[in-house]
């Protein structure tokens, strides 16, 4: 046991090989650009609205045909989608920057313990955010007034793919975004598993005797 912390301790210290910089630099132009495009993209499709309505859920806002959404949502007794309600929306730009800063600081002067730090910062990160996601949209589906001029009974909104909800058909994706922040996630991933995980699996050398 003593033996396997030493050796962990030895790896962690090591620093950051300079080609694994260059590829966590690389990596950063994905949060650079995370604010171009939409996290997420609900699309809602029934028969008076042929050309669907569409709602695209940024790091920062919210776009689309948010007060066609907001009509509809009256009617059933749920809450209305607008900015001051996404709290959530408040903090993903601030969460955003401070990784790409923790990332720009570990290119410069990191080692792998600094590396392996920012890829469990960053995982929880993503998990803390899609957990919030589905919560919310839970909440939207359950918490109906019950003064409603449609009476429906709680639902769940669609978080990966397409639903039957009423007369309408809800497909709700990962938008650009998402996919520019998994591919900063796997590169994290990628580089702590070999710099990190994979000298562990390694036989240690014996030590010499004498």
């Amino acid at each position: 046991m003593i033996d396997f912390s030493r050796r962990l301790n030895g790896i962690l210290a090591r620093p950051l090989p300079g080609l694994s910089r260059i590829l966590l630099l690389a990596s950063l132009v994905p949060l650079l650009l995370a604010f171009q495009w939409p996290l997420w993209h609900i699309r809602m499709q029934a028969p008076q609205y042929p050309q669907g309505l569409n709602l695209y859920i940024f790091p920062h806002t919210v776009e689309g045909d948010i007060q066609e959404v907001n009509t509809l949502n009256h009617y059933i007794g749920m809450a209305s989608i607008d900015r001051a309600a996404l709290s959530e929306l408040d903090w993903i730009p601030f969460a955003l920057g401070a990784l790409f800063l923790l990332a720009l600081r570990l290119t410069a002067i990191g080692d792998i313990r600094g590396l392996v730090d920012l890829t469990v910062v960053t995982l929880y990160f993503c998990v803390f955010s899609a957990g919030r996601f589905v919560y919310k949209l839970y909440v939207y589906g359950h918490d109906l007034d019950p003064r409603a001029p449609v009476d429906v009974d709680p639902f769940m909104p669609p978080v990966l793919g397409t639903e039957q909800i009423a007369n309408f058909t809800v497909t709700s994706l990962p938008g650009p975004t998402s996919f520019l922040i998994g591919l900063f996630v796997a590169v994290l991933l990628g580089l702590t598993l070999w710099h990190g995980v994979r000298p562990l699996l390694r036989e240690p050398k014996p030590h010499p005797v004498g």
